[in-house]
């Protein structure tokens, strides 16, 4: 009698052993997307006016999408290093795409490889050559090209890889995903888009339909900027005026010099010789048999276009390269996203899908970012969980890529460093909103260059957006997000709003001492920059 007791307290402790190591949450898996200069109008989640994505999509549709994720300044390498260690550019040292990483900073990607993560980067990461915290990478030099691009590897050096970049990285990805990953730990994976960033170049599959698509021209596409202070009128943004022929456009250097149009910047001809040039002879000859055309039409139109036919050409050009581009994304995240299905690792794997900053389509008549203003500011994220956030959800407080190495850490089970600032958005994702930040701080640094967007900083709300332009001027705005949507109306100087001024000029403040920021950092790095001579109007 006294065995079989003994027998069955044996069982019945093998059984909750069992039972507690069944209910032992696993580590989830991480993957994280990002696309180049996604603007968030230009995924079908958000908006479906201009393109249909989706695979992008499916994201929101299992998850969450967030309508006011944001960044803390809008430029590429600035962007990556914020995402990275979780600090604010004046902290990273990353303030522009010349000033140099501070490589003495920890990286999220770091501490899970530290913590038992198998890490793996493939793609676009624009500054560092050799980045910390990865068991393998293959990343693109700087900017990297569209067509037969060259790859930095972590264990077989340089190498030149024939195809199509957006192809390319997914490939890679998911043949990581098959035959390098370790199945008894979790994993990260950074999978990281060169599209859409400029000079748009589709696949060539896309060619055909996007050069024949019309798209819909945002209302404020010939934007006077009455109502603005100085900054919006001095921007090097405008399509007609700055948007480059050659390497933007598309127009072939010989058809410009045929037709006596001269280049926009230094740069013009050459990224058209880059990025084209670097087609092999097959990828050319499908090129050429659809842009030649488009040249040959231009040819004949150009000599009666008044200036706001050119405009409109060059926005649907414009959207037609764009938009192509991300055609490729949207695919490649539909491959991988079937493969996290089909091998059973979507149960247990967080997917995020954002970009490093927004994007002008053509609002306010412009390309490119910089700015604290929606388009630029605002960047797309969506993210699914299963378990933990419910399909289709949607949230609205002010998130920011700052918040990526906090959310990523925790989410791994990963004490954050203290010094980190950003916010774990898993409440979030659960719909705990109580006790979340209500403004976000943005700050952008690098003027005067390339678009002369001027220095300047800001505290954003849900409905307010305060903003302070320094260096050359001294000039406020405001804009009543909820009530002026497009931010026509700079309303700083109206009586109505003086007790709103007041309250977040405070807000402001205290921000700034929150997140280490002074007006002696300020012109701490006005004087690096003129130590250095980059004080410039050239490159990209």
């Amino acid at each position: 009698m006294k065995k079989i007791r003994t027998l069955g307290f044996l069982i019945l402790g093998v059984s909750f052993l069992f039972s507690c190591t069944e209910e032992t949450p696993k580590r989830p898996n991480i993957l994280f997307i990002m696309a180049d200069d996604h603007a968030y109008q230009a995924i079908s989640a958000y908006d479906n006016t201009l393109i249909e994505t989706p695979n992008i999509d499916r994201i929101a549709n299992d998850g969450m999408l967030f309508t006011n994720a944001c960044v803390t300044n809008s430029i590429c390498a600035p962007s990556r290093a914020v995402i990275l260690t979780g600090k604010h550019s004046h902290l990273n040292g990353k303030i522009d795409n010349n000033f140099p990483f501070d490589t003495t900073q920890m990286t999220f990607p770091q501490l899970l490889q530290a913590n038992g993560y198998q890490t793996a980067m493939f793609g676009k990461l624009h500054f560092g050559n050799n980045p910390k915290g990865f068991d393998e990478f293959k990343i693109l030099p700087g900017q990297g090209r569209y067509y037969n691009p060259e790859f930095i590897t972590k264990k077989e050096g340089k190498k030149t890889i024939t195809g199509y970049v957006t192809d390319l990285i997914t490939d890679m990805t998911i043949n990581w995903l098959k035959t390098e990953r370790e199945e008894d730990k979790p994993f990260f994976m950074a999978y990281l888009h060169k599209a859409p960033h400029r000079e748009w170049l589709p696949a060539e599959r896309h060619y055909t339909d996007f050069t024949k698509r019309t798209f819909k021209e945002p209302e404020t596409l010939f934007d006077d900027y009455s109502g603005r202070g100085s900054a919006a009128h001095e921007a090097e943004m405008n399509l007609l005026k700055h948007m480059n022929w050659a390497g933007d456009s598309k127009i072939y250097p010989d058809v410009m010099d045929q037709l006596g149009i001269p280049e926009t910047a230094g740069w013009d001809k050459g990224a058209f010789a880059r990025e084209v040039g670097a087609m092999n002879e097959e990828q050319r000859a499908a090129w050429d048999a659809v842009y030649g055309p488009m040249n040959e039409q231009f040819i004949k139109d150009y000599p009666t276009m008044s200036q706001q036919d050119k405009m409109k050409w060059r926005y649907q050009r414009y959207m037609q390269d764009y938009l192509g581009s991300i055609a490729s994304v949207d695919e490649g995240v539909g491959k991988v996203l079937d493969y996290l299905e089909e091998s059973g690792l979507a149960e247990n794997t967080i997917v995020i899908y954002t970009s490093d900053q927004g994007f002008y389509l053509g609002e306010h008549g412009w390309f490119d970012k910089r700015f604290i203003y929606n388009e630029s500011f605002k960047t797309p994220l969506l993210v699914k969980w299963p378990g933990v956030i419910k399909a289709g959800s949607r949230n609205t407080q002010m998130v920011q890529n700052l918040d990526f190495a906090q959310t990523i850490l925790a989410a791994a089970g990963v004490e954050a460093p203290a010094d980190m600032q950003g916010e774990n958005l898993i409440p979030l994702f659960r719909g705990e909103t109580e006790n979340f930040r209500d403004a976000v701080y943005y700050h952008y640094y690098e003027y005067p260059a390339v678009h002369m967007v001027k220095r300047h900083y800001g505290i954003v709300t849900e409905d307010f957006k305060l903003v302070h332009f320094y260096y050359d001027v001294d000039e406020w705005e405001l804009y009543d997000r909820k009530n002026d949507p497009k931010e026509l109306r700079n309303v700083y100087n109206d009586p109505e709003y003086a007790e709103v001024v007041k309250k977040l000029k405070a807000d402001l403040s205290d921000l700034r001492i929150k997140y280490k920021d002074s007006e002696e950092l300020d012109q701490h790095f006005i004087d690096k920059y003129k130590e250095k001579g980059l004080i410039s109007r050239g490159g990209e």
